[in-house]
């Protein structure tokens, strides 16, 4: 298997296929413990997005931020606990006008239809349009109605105007990559044992944006918070079964990223 290499000064392949071979392999669906042992050197790090929102106010630096750090690094662990995959200790956060963002090929952002949706200048443009057609891949998580898809749509559709945002169906292969999941699943805040929809709409769905050869640049999760499912993992109140679709959705979304 060869997973592109994005640094912009040595655009090259490497072969990893021993390492995701063990990914596949080490996956279990055994318990996630607080104790998980990360490596200072590890081979996957979770790149959290910090960008800015047409309007601001609230939410401490920015919708950005929400549930940082504590759902990054739970994740993180849930992945070293589940898998082989040798992990980072620490979340990273990045600009996509800051040039790292090609040494990763797995980015996680959420809250996008807080504040008026995101705002991207030209040089942000860019670089996600560069990043996402050579490989990239971008997980969306955790906005809610349809107020809040309209402001995330009108600000992306910036990114890529001549593509549409396509739903994926419940049969999608990324659902059922390792985890067997019923597709698209709303995991809810904490707070919310009922699982009660937060907006106007009742049900968890998933879009997409795709290459011209049909693979995932883009991942929408509308209507769930995997995020919360993270951060609350060890919370007395936050019921284990949504914590642990969180993790599965995750992983199979982490394995997709990185495998096509």
């Amino acid at each position: 298997m060869i997973i592109t290499c994005f640094g912009r000064s040595a655009r090259r392949s490497v072969a990893i296929a021993g390492y995701w071979l063990a990914l596949l392999a080490g996956l279990t669906s055994a318990p996630l413990s607080a104790n998980t042992e990360n490596d200072l050197a590890g081979e996957f790090a979770f790149v959290r997005l910090q960008y800015d929102s047409y309007f601001r106010g609230g939410f401490g630096y920015g919708p950005w931020s929400v549930d940082f750090p504590d759902a990054d690094r739970n994740f993180l662990r849930g992945v070293a606990r589940l898998s082989h995959v040798r992990v980072m200790p620490d979340p990273i956060v990045l600009r996509l006008d800051d040039e790292q963002i090609f040494e990763y090929p797995f980015i996680y952002a959420l809250e996008m239809g807080r504040n008026g949706g995101p705002y991207f200048s030209p040089p942000e443009i860019a670089n996600l349009r560069e990043y996402l057609l050579r490989g990239g891949f971008l997980l969306i998580d955790d906005f809610w109605g349809t107020r809040e898809w309209d402001a995330f749509a009108s600000s992306f559709s910036n990114i890529f105007p001549e593509r549409e945002i396509v739903q994926l169906p419940p049969d999608h292969e990324i659902f059922r990559l390792y985890y067997d999941t019923d597709g698209p699943q709303m995991v809810p805040a904490l707070g919310n044992p009922d699982n009660v929809p937060e907006r106007d709409v009742d049900q968890a769905t998933v879009h997409a944006i795709l290459d011209d050869d049909g693979r995932i640049m883009v991942l929408i999760n509308w209507n769930t918070d995997m995020g919360d499912g993270w951060e609350h993992t060890y919370h007395p109140r936050y019921p284990t079964q949504y914590a642990n679709t969180a993790y599965q959705l995750g992983i199979n979304y982490l394995i997709y990223s990185m495998t096509h």
